[in-house]
């Protein structure tokens, strides 16, 4: 038996008791004749005393040889701790030890294992295996389990099952990038990985499953940001029979059941905002609803006086920042600046301070009066002390770069606070939308997502107007899931995909499985996907999902510890029919 008790479980309640415990050494004190050493598993620390008066001569000797991460073996007896730590679990005592065993010894590591390292991120993702030994990493991942148990049971509770669709699929043209695998028993064909197991959860829907849901991996090859990996994990659910009000319930419970046992928060039904009014309000789908700032739009109150750039514009829109007639020049320009960079892409901003006394400041006082610039304030519900930054130009654009602006001051000024908590569904999207390089329409979600029934006849004379039968659920300003009724007729789906450009053949050599399924009796049925990674990354408090991986792969989609991807050698390329030209 390598341990009686783990590292985190002793107390004086156990003074006296012989104990045998196993793991590192986080770090040792040596005084000459009495040696302490902190030893450390994932349950926490026990610090341990080597004693010269009291300790056999050749354990207080190998005791001076131990180093940091070394892992051992010690056997003793758990007595009071003269110097008691409040702070630790097992503060009130110490083991003095008896026997020790070097199960292995290690190298000094490249950066400390403590919660507060010296080591940065890339030595960190290098060596991640010791990065996990710190308490930041290990919680990080303990939590994930937490999140993901919870899920299976709120789900199990609620009559769904838990399946596995396969992982080597057929490539789709629609979403982003596949991930392909060549076949080497099918010379010059290839699976892909999957994006998603969107046509299988339906197929199983047509087989008289439900209720399914899976915890699965999905592959997308695209850019990298904080909060994407080319490996991403999903909570995937589907259902029959069921209309989009059904799938809001059952996912608003799980929501609310993993707030309610992971956060103590009890949170009351989840308001619903259509597209349009999130784009009209926040310049975005995914708005955060913690705070403020909602958009005032000002093309009534700004395009009647002689400043063209308002004139000349499609939208002219500002919001109010509470307590910002207090930014000192300088302060602005900065926000000038920022708005200004290639990352947003704005050409410049204007500004108003709403003063004391009902007086406004701005940057366009030759051009507007005070009763000009009070209808700014009312427009965009800014008070006295707040400051109104207004943008103008493409109306998609201008939202969009507002939105940034937004996001970006409210994490300046503090409102984004991660244990607050403020869910929104959003609902009624578009169903296509406009690529200007392919010129043609694709699906806002994919191309099984039903219209809304009274939307269908705009198909034929004005597509960009049909509306889908989907919602988004956002949480803090991130979507954490998505989800739409299905189509389930042949006949429909058909009709979708000419919509998006397939011809016939095409629609049938891609999907023509999933539209044979459909003339068997296939029910209604829709679902939603989690992305579980932002989900346990913002319940833990984090914007980034990073920690909340084992071993995620870095902005490159590289595993720096493993070196992969990597080339293989030339008998393998051989034996799949690849010939590599990298010229």
């Amino acid at each position: 038996m390598y341990r009686s008790h783990n590292c985190g479980e002793l107390n004086a309640s156990h003074i006296s008791q012989e104990v045998t415990l196993a793991g590192w050494v986080q770090k040792t004190r040596n005084k000459g004749f009495l040696i302490w050493a902190d030893l450390r598993d994932r349950y926490g620390i026990t610090q341990l005393i080597f004693d010269e008066a009291r300790t056999q001569k050749e354990v207080f000797e190998l005791a001076a040889t131990l180093g940091r991460e070394f892992v051992i073996q010690v056997k003793g007896t758990v007595i009071e701790r003269e110097s008691k730590n409040p702070n630790m679990a097992t503060g009130e005592i110490e083991i003095l030890v008896k026997e020790l065993t070097i199960l292995n010894a290690s190298q000094i590591p490249p950066f400390t294992i403590e919660d507060e390292t010296d080591g940065g991120e890339d030595i960190r993702m290098k060596y991640r295996y010791l990065d996990i030994r710190r308490n930041p990493v290990k919680n990080s991942l303990l939590f994930r389990h937490k999140v993901a148990m919870e899920v299976r049971n709120y789900l199990s509770g609620q009559g769904f099952i838990e399946v596995e669709t396969p992982v080597l699929i057929k490539s789709t043209p629609e979403g982003a990038r596949d991930f392909v695998v060549p076949s080497r028993m099918n010379e010059g064909q290839f699976y892909a990985l999957p994006q998603s197991p969107q046509t299988f959860k339906q197929l199983l829907m047509v087989g008289g499953m439900d209720k399914y849901f899976q915890i699965v991996k999905c592959f997308r090859d695209e850019d990298l940001r904080a909060d994407r990996q080319p490996e991403f994990t999903q909570i995937d659910c589907e259902m029959a029979f069921v209309e989009q009000e059904d799938i809001i319930q059952i996912f608003e419970g799980l929501t609310r059941h993993l707030l309610k046992e992971l956060k103590g928060i009890e949170v009351s039904a989840f308001p619903r905002m259509t597209y349009d009014e999130a784009m009209k309000k926040y310049g975005n789908d995914k708005p955060d609803i913690r705070f403020g700032m909602e958009f005032g739009e000002l093309n009534e109150v700004a395009q009647h006086k002689d400043f063209g750039v308002f004139n000349s514009s499609e939208l002219v829109v500002g919001i109010a920042v509470p307590g910002g007639a207090a930014y000192t020049r300088k302060e602005i320009d900065g926000l000038i600046d920022w708005v200004k960079r290639p990352q947003v892409g704005a050409s410049g901003m204007v500004y108003v301070k709403c003063e004391e006394g009902g007086t406004y400041k701005s940057s366009v006082d030759k051009f507007y009066d005070q009763e000009d610039l009070k209808k700014w304030a009312e427009a965009t519900g800014a008070k006295e002390g707040d400051l109104i930054l207004v943008l103008s130009g493409d109306e998609f654009k201008t939202r969009t770069r507002l939105s940034a602006l937004r996001m970006e001051l409210a994490t300046r000024l503090g409102l984004r606070k991660p244990e607050e908590f403020a869910p929104l569904w959003v609902v009624d999207f578009p169903l296509l939308e406009w690529d200007e390089e392919t010129e043609r329409f694709h699906a806002m979600h994919h191309p099984f997502t039903s219209p809304k029934p009274n939307d269908i006849p705009l198909l034929e004379t004005e597509p960009a107007k049909v509306r889908a039968n989907a919602y988004d659920l956002v949480l803090n300003g991130n979507e954490i899931g998505g989800g739409s009724i299905r189509i389930h007729d042949k006949a429909t789906q058909q009709l979708m995909f000419k919509y998006l450009g397939f011809t016939e053949e095409q629609a049938k050599a891609q999907f023509g499985f999933l539209m044979d399924a459909f003339q068997y009796g296939a029910p209604p049925h829709g679902g939603l996907a989690f992305g579980f990674d932002r989900l346990v990354a913002i319940l833990g408090g984090q914007e980034t999902i990073r920690d909340f991986i084992a071993f995620p792969k870095n902005n490159s989609g590289r595993d720096v510890m493993i070196d992969a991807p990597s080339t293989i050698d030339d008998a393998q390329l051989k034996e799949l029919s690849i010939k590599v030209n990298l010229a």
